[in-house]
């Protein structure tokens, strides 16, 4: 069985529903055919982060992309030493 997918849209919807017009969350589970967890987590999320919740597939939340970044530079900096390391020990090789 394949994970079904939902768009932002339909996210937003489904929050405003339980938030805006008063239906309880296991009604509307019941109505949008989801499970009532699914659509707890959505309102946490909506409620936690208004501006980013949902970003979708491939979009990072910043606190993410700054994650990502320093990731990114931590490997490269483990590159550099390395490469250092293996300098020092070429040159301290030839100086014997």
């Amino acid at each position: 069985m394949q994970r079904r997918k939902f768009s932002r849209e339909f996210k937003l919807e489904a929050v405003k529903l339980v938030r805006e017009r008063g239906v309880s969350v296991s009604q509307a589970a019941r109505d949008l055919d989801l499970h009532e967890n699914v659509l707890r987590k959505w309102v946490r999320e909506q409620t936690a982060d208004p501006g980013s919740a949902f970003p979708g597939h491939g979009v990072l939340k910043p606190e993410q992309q700054e994650i990502e970044r320093l990731r990114r530079e931590l490997a490269r900096m483990k590159a550099e030493r390395d490469i250092l390391k293996k300098a020092a020990a070429y040159f301290a090789r030839d100086s014997i």
